[in-house]
């Protein structure tokens, strides 16, 4: 009997510890949930959901959102942000306004009294800028490019137009260029249809192509108004903004005069005065030729296609054959001085490369088109300031 008795008690409980263990942490729950929160005194619930906003203070938000949505329309606006400026600066609407704070930002970006972006730069907003190579060599190219990068003030408004033998089908060169340049805007353009102008305006005779190119380019690209055409040998030091922001007044074109030589070097003044009497053209000047007049130096020139008053292709193609002058001269053709004679406005002095200011001739190593060329190609040894304007890994790129 003991033993059915011991063994009768041993199950009695009969709940596990689990059950037991479940029932202790729900009364704990309870007496938790029963005792008031200590700061607001209210009894919580194990039900009860978390407070909501009342719908008065939605529609009150809602309401000072849609307020200032029409805000923007209803209040003049006061200020804008020109999208060519680099800067982003507010400029604002009012002239008077915008006159004081042009003059406290110094050399931050100016819109200008003259239309800066409608006149000085092209449509789309760049500053243009043109050469021509007779013969492709990248090096001259290169040192060209960064040179004036590197003066600009603000260089990711230049656009660089190439022209090469080769243009946009030489796919090489162009990439070579971009990699030395990658956020650069560069382009090539195709001589052909340039030179094919030149040609028919100046038949029978074999012109020059770079000296006629800065006025026969806008004929073909017509979306070139104003730009300024450099040399390919020069070194720029020169901020390009301030030389297309010139006012040229009534003329087309302004370049720099080189008073080392002067017009009676190219052309006899009696030869002059006998066609100035016996024909009239409109680019004939209108007082007799001064022969100590100094020529005009075309390894810079500024050009405004809108102002040019006369054809130049076709004054110089006049006065080559009333000249009778032919290419195999190793002279300069005293045509185009006569063309430009009165016509064009006067740069400073100092961007002329004799005055190694704003420009300076490329000293290094360069490309030979013809041999009549060989003599003004400096000494590759003497000349050391070119290396200074690459870019790094520029002669691994390009070719030494």
């Amino acid at each position: 009997m003991r033993k059915s008795a011991l063994k009768m008690s041993s199950y009695e409980p009969a709940v596990s510890s689990s059950s037991i263990h479940r029932r202790t942490q729900q009364q704990r729950a309870g007496e938790l949930s029963d005792h008031p929160t200590p700061s607001t005194g209210r009894v919580l619930t194990g039900s009860e959901s978390s407070p909501k906003a009342a719908p008065i203070l939605r529609f009150a938000a809602f309401g000072v959102i849609v307020l200032l949505g029409f805000l923007q329309f209803w209040l003049p606006a006061t200020h804008f942000r020109h999208p060519t400026d680099p800067h982003r600066n507010w400029i604002p609407l009012d002239s008077n306004a915008s006159s004081s704070s042009s003059a406290s930002l110094g050399n931050r970006w100016d819109p200008g009294s003259a239309d800066a972006i409608g006149s000085d730069y092209g449509e789309d907003g760049f500053l243009h800028i043109v050469s021509w190579m007779d013969c492709l060599d990248l090096r001259l190219l290169a040192v060209l490019a960064n040179s004036t990068l590197m003066s600009s003030r603000y260089p990711d408004l230049l656009h660089f137009h190439f022209f090469t033998p080769g243009g946009e089908e030489d796919k090489v060169s162009f990439y070579k260029l971009k990699v030395l340049f990658p956020h650069s805007n560069l382009q090539f353009h195709s001589q052909e249809k340039v030179k094919e102008v030149v040609r028919i305006v100046m038949s029978p005779t074999e012109p020059n192509f770079a000296e006629l190119a800065p006025f026969a380019i806008p004929t073909v690209h017509l979306s070139f108004k104003k730009f300024i055409y450099f040399s390919p040998n020069l070194i720029v030091n020169g901020k390009v903004e301030e030389l297309i922001s010139l006012n040229l007044r009534s003329h087309g074109a302004a370049v720099v005069e080189d008073c080392s030589e002067t017009l009676e070097k190219y052309v006899n003044s009696d030869v002059l005065d006998a066609v100035q009497r016996s024909a009239s053209k409109p680019w004939m000047a209108t007082a007799p030729y001064e022969k100590d007049t100094c020529i005009p130096d075309q390894n810079i020139v500024l050009i405004d296609a809108r102002k040019l008053q006369i054809n130049v292709l076709e004054a110089v193609a006049w006065w080559t054959k009333v000249l009778n002058w032919n290419e195999r001269s190793s002279r300069r053709n005293p045509a185009i001085l006569l063309a430009l004679y009165n016509n064009y406005f006067k740069l400073s002095p100092s961007w002329s490369a004799r005055e190694e200011k704003m420009a300076l001739r490329y000293d290094g190593p360069q490309t030979v088109c013809r041999p009549s060329d060989a003599k003004s190609v400096p000494d590759p040894i003497r000349g050391k300031l070119w290396k200074l304007y690459l870019p790094p890994m520029s002669l691994q790129i390009l070719g030494s």
